[in-house]
């Protein structure tokens, strides 16, 4: 693959932690602008080089980073504007909702042992108790004096942990026009109570939701499971795709008169995977909760699954331990082989991957998966039709943590590909560069990177946000 360097533009600086980098076209408004969601609740965007707030909703996000040292992974982790946001003002947030905390659904933290039924089997009881916090996700609209005021809620999720709730998790599919959340697998490690694979759990699921289907339920019930939700809700519900550990957003791109889909999963301890599909078919939520109630399996021709927790990626999730008698190498054993063996000929193979440890010299070892995205831009020719990544930071970059840009391309046979690093030309001196999120803009021509200076989501206004330019 062609080496690609590239420029990094500075556009917005001294900002929270950014978790979505979109544009819009504001209603009254003839340019299109970059929009700025920073985990701790702040919107922003970009009008004539200054930054404005469109919305502020840190009042309505639980405290972050109390529990864990300043890492956090909940907040605010979506938001998305409707196809006609121009016309009618609509758009979505996915939020981690204040004053509705729980103690977690495990009392220590889980390791799967293989010769132990007991860890490869748990279950995830006592829910309305045993949880950690409270997703929602709320339709908003801006209102004819300009302000954004709430709407309606569309859903909202018990979570069993704090961490895998999904980043940039919503977005607007141009193929169906309905909004698609990814939840992520609920936290923890190896998906303790495998939630991705059960068809009722809605964590470790890409889902669609028919937003112009009006449910007319003012406070819709928390629930994990779809069967818990009202029936008017469950007939807006498709499933797109389950087996996802946690996924960084999903990104489209118009080939013909089709979409090629991919989507990033965050791995365990062993490898970060980004998936392409054309064809999927999407189940309706009441057809899986059907077919729950006489006890038989949906048909699921067509339909995508991940692999998770069977699969890390390409490989059956591994438990990997130090070697006592060689400290330079690793012993790998598979944590759920009988999982792994019942997925193996129906998961979903990725396009490529990349290793946490990796020797080679044109490579990188990688820590988390935090963007995918699609480049249509013309002003890169290298990366034209290409599918750009990021990792949060590389194994290699210490004492100054740097984060990773690498491209990869879809192969015309459809076979898996390997990716090239992009190299970039900005000097971030003594600060440490995660690479929190990627972005781009409505026609795929730009793209955009969030870095941030701590991975502390308590260490404040250390973020920046940048062009990604030749």
């Amino acid at each position: 693959m062609i080496k690609v360097k590239v420029g990094l533009r500075p556009i917005a600086s001294k900002i929270n932690l950014p978790t979505v980098l979109k544009t819009a076209i504001l209603p009254g408004d003839s340019k299109e602008r970059l929009f700025i969601a920073t985990q701790v609740g702040e919107i922003f965007y970009i009008r004539d080089t200054s930054i404005r707030t469109f919305l502020d909703i840190r009042p309505r996000i639980l405290k972050l980073g109390a529990s864990g040292g300043g890492y956090d992974e909940r907040g605010l982790l979506g938001l998305a504007f409707h196809p006609e946001f121009y016309y009618n003002g609509l758009f979505y947030l996915h939020y981690s909702a204040a004053g509705a905390q729980g103690p977690g659904a495990l009392s220590e933290s889980f390791n799967p042992d293989p010769c132990d039924p007991k860890t490869l089997n748990l279950r995830w009881m006592n829910r309305e108790t045993q949880y950690d916090h409270i997703d929602t996700i709320e339709e908003w609209i801006i209102q004819s004096n300009g302000g954004p005021q709430k709407r309606r809620t569309l859903l909202n999720l018990r979570r069993p942990f704090s961490n895998h709730n999904g980043v940039n998790s919503l977005n607007f599919s141009p193929e169906t026009g309905r909004l698609v959340l990814t939840t992520g697998d609920g936290g923890s490690g190896y998906d303790p109570f495998n939630l991705s694979q059960d068809d009722l759990e809605i964590a470790g699921k890409i889902i669609e939701i028919d937003v112009d289907k009006n449910t007319y339920i003012i406070d819709p019930p928390i629930v994990t499971r779809f069967n818990e939700l009202p029936a008017a809700i469950q007939e807006t519900l498709t499933v797109m795709a389950k087996g996802v550990r946690n996924i960084p957003g999903i990104s489209f791109q118009r080939f013909y008169i089709q979409y090629i889909k991919y989507a990033g999963n965050v791995g365990q301890d062993l490898v970060e995977s980004i998936y392409s599909f054309v064809h999927y078919k999407p189940i309706p939520v009441t057809q899986l909760i059907q077919a729950s109630l006489v006890n038989s399996e949906p048909d699921k021709e067509g339909f995508i699954n991940f692999g998770w927790r069977g699969w890390e990626g390409d490989f059956p999730a591994s438990i990997i331990r130090d070697c006592t008698n060689n400290q330079n190498l690793d012993e790998k054993t598979m944590a759920f082989y009988n999982e792994a063996a019942a997925l193996s000929a129906s998961r979903l193979q990725p396009l490529t991957s990349y290793f946490h440890k990796d020797p080679r010299p044109d490579k990188f070892g990688g820590t988390a998966l935090t963007g995918v995205q699609v480049y249509m831009g013309k002003r890169i020719p290298a990366l034209t039709g290409s599918v750009v990544f990021t990792d949060l930071a590389r194994k290699e970059s210490q004492p100054q943590v740097r984060g990773a840009l690498a491209y990869t391309i879809i192969r015309p046979n459809g076979k898996q590909n390997d990716f090239s690093v992009i190299q970039t030309d900005y000097d971030f001196g003594s600060q440490s560069a995660y690479y929190v999120n990627l972005g781009t803009n409505l026609k795929q021509t730009r793209l955009y990177l969030g870095v941030y200076g701590s991975m502390k989501v308590t260490d404040l206004h250390q973020g920046t946000v940048f062009e990604i330019v030749p």
